[in-house]
């Protein structure tokens, strides 16, 4: 008998996982401005996570941010087991229907931009937004992840060893 054997690496985030490129730098975004890389130096964690920019539409929060080289990268987690309209939110994400990342800031300093908008050096971030479209272009949804995927995954595995084995 011959044997089959799968070998799967399963990335799993806890239900509701979303991480994103919540600013891009380097660019301007469709008003103009443009945040230098370290102007969200000081930010607080963890940090609202909204839908649309609604303080009143809290659906998570963003546990993990981090400048690099291209941007404000962001994690957090949609509170899928404990709000219903993050769930919602969820399947919109999954979905591709709501893929955008749209940032809410107090500019602390800033100068005029040639050809308008501004340069933005410090920034004090309040919140991160899903939204259907950012302001910046750059900023969007890179993942989202739920333990249900994996669920998924090993099922149809053991859909296919079974049905394998049944030869």
């Amino acid at each position: 008998m011959d044997r089959l054997f799968f070998e799967t690496k399963i990335d799993t985030g806890d239900d509701g996982e979303v991480t994103g490129i919540a600013w891009k730098f380097g660019s301007p975004d469709r008003v103009g401005d443009v945040i230098e890389k370290g102007a969200f130096g000081a930010l607080s964690l963890p940090l609202p996570m909204l839908f649309g920019h609604d303080p009143n539409d809290p659906v998570g929060i963003w546990t993990a941010a981090q400048e690099d080289a291209e941007g404000l990268q962001i994690k957090g987690n949609l509170l899928v087991k404990e709000v219903a309209r993050a769930r919602e939110v969820f399947a919109l994400v999954k979905a591709g229907a709501v893929k955008a990342l749209s940032v809410g800031f107090q500019t602390l300093k800033a100068a005029p931009r040639t050809g308008g908008g501004r340069v933005i050096s410090s920034a004090k971030l309040m919140e991160v937004s899903l939204v259907t479209f950012g302001m910046h272009p750059g900023a969007r949804v890179t993942s989202a992840k739920s333990l249900a995927d994996a669920v998924r995954i090993a099922e149809a595995i053991n859909r296919a060893s079974t049905a394998l084995s049944q030869r």
